[in-house]
């Protein structure tokens, strides 16, 4: 039986914690066209409040969203009290994005930060288009449900089998497809998870740090492991990716790429997808299914030797429209137009 969509294509499937809390949202947007200190001014006055600065930072407080920070993600962002500070700035504006960073909310109040986003846009708020390799991005914070070995790996299961569809449906931007912040998760991670889910965290993350220990995925799941198994996420980081990561219970879900100035284009849109992906994660026959038709053409040896399954976008994308489920894709395709 197909599992039964939410009344809301923006709805989680279980939009609370266990203990009945709403389960909150994060949201990082980067974009160009506009400086730090426009895009402030912009969310000050929708918010009724007034923009904070302290060096090259801002801070706007009392938002729908929090205390929100925007900046430029560069060194010499605290250096623009000098002339050589202030060119160097200006110099990284054609290639550096502004980022503005919400505390997390309430995914109710996410169509307000479209309001928002809305207003960037028509003051002159660019994205990933305006330029060849300007990777802006977009990410996503969702609270986990649970720190359950269910939970975290249905999820990560079901994002792992459709990303290949989601990708070829969203139409990922030149400069994001060059640049290495989304790439795709490896055939062998699909492998590992495709054989079931596990008895605990520990056995997922080591599956996720054996084969793909990198930051840089869609579906980046280090900050979950950094919160629950810190020492362990620490050694995997010296052995493979590198550098730390801020731990915190939340999937980050990175957007292939910045649509601001498409006025086509939503935070919304892409809350969707994922309340889609996890409507999938709560559906196990269907994941059940996805996880056996993966097995069964991996066990083709040609296809091992290719390291990718050809033809498993048109498989998975008929077994998820039997289910129910098509609209995974449909709402990628459109943020996509």
């Amino acid at each position: 039986m197909a599992y039964a969509t939410p009344e809301s294509p923006t709805s989680l499937p279980h939009p609370k914690t266990p203990d009945g809390k709403t389960r909150l949202l994060g949201v990082e947007v980067e974009f160009g066209g506009l400086t730090e200190a426009r895009a402030a001014q912009i969310l000050a006055e929708a918010a009724g409040s007034a923009a904070q600065r302290k060096g090259g930072d801002y801070r706007v407080d009392g938002t729908p969203f929090g205390s929100c920070k925007l900046y430029m993600d560069t060194t010499y962002r605290d250096q623009d009290d000098t002339a050589l500070g202030r060119a160097a700035l200006d110099l990284a504006r054609a290639v550096v994005p502004v980022e503005l960073v919400t505390e997390p909310f309430s995914p109710g109040r996410l169509d307000r930060l479209d309001e928002v986003l809305t207003r960037f846009r028509k003051a002159g708020a660019t994205g990933t288009n305006d330029g060849l390799f300007l990777g802006f991005g977009v990410h996503l914070n969702v609270q986990i449900r649970d720190d359950s070995p269910r939970h975290l790996w249905s999820v990560l299961t079901a994002f792992a089998l459709t990303e290949p569809l989601l990708r070829d449906a969203y139409g990922i931007d030149l400069s994001r497809r060059a640049l290495p912040f989304v790439d795709p998760y490896p055939a062998k991670l699909s492998d590992a998870l495709t054989r079931g889910q596990p008895d605990t965290v520990e056995a997922l993350a080591q599956s996720y740090f054996d084969i793909s220990p990198s930051r840089n995925h869609a579906l980046d799941m280090l900050p979950i492991f950094a919160h629950l198994l810190p020492e362990t996420t620490r050694r995997a980081l010296a052995r493979g990716a590198g550098g730390t990561v801020s731990a915190r219970p939340a999937y980050h879900y990175r957007m292939p790429d910045c649509r601001i100035d498409n006025p086509a284009w939503s935070l919304s849109g892409e809350w969707a997808i994922w309340c889609q992906i996890e409507a999938l994660a709560e559906d196990h026959a269907t994941l059940d299914r996805l996880c056996t038709a993966w097995r069964e053409m991996r066990a083709d040896p040609l296809e091992r030797l290719r390291g990718h399954i050809n033809g498993w976008q048109e498989e998975s994308g008929a077994l998820l429209e039997e289910a129910g489920h098509g609209g995974l894709t449909s709402a990628a395709r459109a943020l996509a137009t």
